[in-house]
């Protein structure tokens, strides 16, 4: 390796590496905050109609949100386990689709989560 690959190296392959893995931190601490979002925003429209994966993964890719079906179906199947979404299957064309509904305690637990958001909200807002 001659010193001019060896600078380059140095300067341009290790710091990519390091921005990387800071960029991954940054990601891995940015998912853990906005995955109780996510289930919020999950509960929220389950309440209003029934809700699929992919459906899902594009309603929350319109806000901004990215997310893979490998994390969004554990998300809705541990949904339903906790007794939040009843699913139900539903005959698309040839295929069957899991479709998820809130059920009397997925509504209750997102009334009371919207009065938590409503303060943080505000908190974070106004500087509290």
């Amino acid at each position: 390796m001659t010193s001019g690959a060896i600078v380059y190296y140095t300067l341009f392959i290790r710091n990519r590496t390091s921005k990387t893995k800071f960029d991954q931190d940054e990601l891995s601490a940015g998912r853990d905050l906005y995955s109780g979002l996510i289930r919020l925003h999950v509960l929220h429209h389950a309440v209003e109609e029934p809700v699929f994966g992919l459906g899902m993964i594009e309603e929350l890719a319109r806000h901004g949100y990215r997310i893979s079906p490998g994390s969004l179906y554990p998300l809705l199947h541990g949904l339903e386990s906790k007794g939040y979404l009843r699913s139900r299957e539903q005959r698309n064309g040839k295929s069957l689709r899991k479709v998820y509904r809130a059920t009397p305690l997925g509504r209750k637990v997102l009334l009371a989560a919207k009065s938590k958001v409503r303060e943080l909200f505000r908190e974070l807002m106004e500087g509290r």
